[in-house]
């Protein structure tokens, strides 16, 4: 028997008319130097070990605590905020998931700077809402009045912002919270190489909302554990939108270890900026231009032609990430790694563009 040829896709409309989400290539075949992902290029803090290897056993049976008490308490000393303002997610990317389920409906407002995190557009697309993009200016800042536009719902930042690298000081985000009548979410999931941060605002602003992630700066991208800190009101709001049990009893408590080793973070974070600091030199001399970073990845435009660079950098084992933005040119961000790694790409990247 041969299907009806009128039968209508099982999709939403909206759904169905989506693009997706395309994270970076994790390549499953071979040995590359992988500097397209953003990800640490050192091992998490040892404690993160010594705390998940007495757990497996028969408490892996049970349901990990589902709003991660013990990793919340944690998160609330590291920060000087209480409990009450601390939600846990599966990575930041789940408390993004989450915030847009709780605050956008068909057609609602979403704004969010450009060029940017490409998933806020993918989050905006599963609620059907509308999407407004607003340009940076090229000294890569945002005008308030420009970003608060009328109607909006809810607003994301990232800062430091990806793909440039580039951070607005929290005087500046301070205005943006302001101008706004609605959440102003501040992903910080870069924070940890920064030298500023936006958490203080939350207790002037009650509309600001700061995700964190320890994936990037506590090198724990598989482990998938992230946090938000908001008003209380906030938290206990987005705790009925989340999924049961969002975070594993292994995540919880590798996490609270990895958060409490603050001189493990200060000696990897210390590597990193280093060799920022000589990668975004040795690029500028190859003339890409390249905003001071305060992310683990450099951002180059100008030079020699993205995609011809990246298919030469691949065929070499070499990955990074190759963006693509509308109304400008193609550009590539690559991801701070170790001494070796960066050293290899130079040579690479020398002899590519001559």
């Amino acid at each position: 028997m041969t299907a009806p040829s009128d039968r209508r896709s099982p999709f939403l409309p909206h759904i169905d008319a989506m693009s997706g989400y395309v994270p970076g290539e994790q390549p499953r075949d071979g040995e590359y130097i992988k500097l397209n992902t953003n990800e640490n290029p050192y091992p998490p803090s040892p404690e993160v070990g010594k705390a998940i290897i007495p757990a497996l056993d028969g408490r892996l049976r049970r349901y990990p605590d589902p709003v991660g008490t013990a990793f919340r308490d944690a998160a609330a000393t590291l920060h000087g905020v209480t409990r009450e303002q601390i939600l846990v997610g599966n990575g930041s990317d789940d408390l993004l998931t989450i915030m847009t389920r709780a605050f956008i409906g068909a057609n609602d407002l979403i704004v969010y700077p450009t060029p940017s995190y490409i998933l806020y557009r993918t989050l905006g697309e599963l609620q059907n809402g509308r999407l407004e993009e607003v340009p940076f200016d090229n000294d890569w800042t945002l005008d308030p009045l420009a970003f608060a536009r009328p109607g909006v719902r809810l607003a994301y930042l990232a800062n430091p912002n990806s793909p440039s690298g580039t951070c607005l000081p929290p005087a500046e985000v301070a205005k943006l919270a302001a101008a706004l009548p609605c959440p102003l979410v501040v992903d910080e999931a870069y924070g940890d190489f920064a030298e500023t941060h936006c958490i203080g605002l939350v207790a002037d602003h009650p509309n600001v909302i700061v995700t964190r992630t320890l994936s990037k700066g506590y090198g724990l991208a598989g482990l998938r554990l992230g946090y938000l800190i908001a008003r209380p009101e906030i938290v206990a709001g987005l705790e009925k939108v989340k999924d049961s049990y969002n975070c594993d009893s292994l995540s919880l408590l590798g996490g609270a270890a990895a958060i409490k080793d603050r001189a493990y973070l200060r000696e990897t974070r210390g590597k990193i900026i280093a060799t920022r600091k000589r990668l975004t030199a040795a690029v500028r001399s190859m003339g890409y231009n390249v905003p001071n970073s305060s992310a683990n990845f450099v951002w180059c435009e100008g030079g020699a032609p993205a995609r011809e660079v990246y298919d030469a950098l691949k065929a070499r084992k070499i990955l990074v990430r190759l963006m693509k933005y509308p109304g400008r040119a193609d550009g590539l961000r690559i991801t701070v790694g170790t001494d070796a790694e960066v050293d290899a790409l130079l040579v690479a990247l020398r002899e590519i563009v001559g």
